[in-house]
């Protein structure tokens, strides 16, 4: 059996990929991993699978466009950080979902759902669910981040979320509660998923949450500094970049 994985965070893939080579309720003889959805596009438009992992929301737009540029009727097993509603809407379809940060035995009860439907798949449903939810949740930006900890999946919600710093090679998250873990994005890359109204992208370094400002030190009309909760453990002193102090601070007015 031919397995895509459409998925952009790398540590998802890893981990759901090792669960699928654990398991042995369907045989899997390739995967093959999607991590966009332009690489999805190209990939369907010539080629096919037995059955598909879709995140709903990838690094350059929803998934569900993909649908705008080629005909899928394979089944489907949506990968999802959304919330409760977003639950009760996929419980009246006959595809399964997974809800990040997901087990074992989540992602077993799905292959096994997949089995019993998968000669009566109807993905026409799904993807009105997928359209409808797309609408009910607005911008598309990412509201859930997956990590690491240790050998499991963590998901951070953006309002714990209280900045991303770049160090080195890695880009890390910081939670409110002084936890940190390293993101497997680029700060380039990931200012583009953020809520704009929340994250603001004050340096090179730093990525904040507005809510994470604890005091604005202006030593100039150049130099002005922030105070986070939690500090950060290096680069402590913080500073918003001179070419974007006036629009960090028309950013903190709104």
């Amino acid at each position: 059996m031919k397995i895509a994985i459409i998925e952009d965070e790398l540590l998802a893939v890893n981990y759901l990929k090792d669960l699928l080579d654990k398991q042995s309720i369907v045989p899997v003889t390739e995967t093959v991993v999607l991590r966009s959805k332009k690489q999805a596009i190209d990939f369907f438009e010539n080629h096919s699978a037995d059955l598909i992992f879709m995140d709903i929301h990838l690094g350059d737009g929803m998934s569900l466009e993909i649908f705008e540029y080629v005909e899928l009727f394979t089944p489907i097993i949506f990968i999802t950080a959304f919330d409760e509603y977003a639950m009760r809407v996929f419980r009246h379809f006959t595809i399964d979902y997974l809800l990040k940060p997901f087990e074992e035995e989540d992602l077993h009860q799905a292959l096994q759902k997949f089995i019993s439907i998968r000669t009566t798949f109807d993905p026409e449903p799904v993807l009105k669910s997928m359209s409808t939810l797309h609408q009910a949740d607005g911008p598309d930006v990412m509201k859930r981040f997956m990590v690491r900890d240790g050998n499991k999946l963590k998901s951070i919600d953006e309002g714990n979320t209280a900045y991303f710093f770049a160090s080195g090679k890695y880009l890390f998250l910081t939670t409110k509660d002084h936890q940190t873990y390293i993101y497997d994005d680029t700060i380039k890359d990931v200012i583009h998923k953020l809520n704009p109204q929340l994250f603001f992208k004050i340096n090179r370094k730093f990525i904040i949450n507005k809510n994470a400002i604890v005091e604005i030190i202006k030593h100039s009309s150049q130099k002005v500094e922030l105070k986070l909760f939690p500090a950060p453990e290096i680069n402590s002193d913080v500073f918003i970049s001179k070419r974007q102090i006036t629009e960090c601070l028309s950013w903190l007015k709104s």
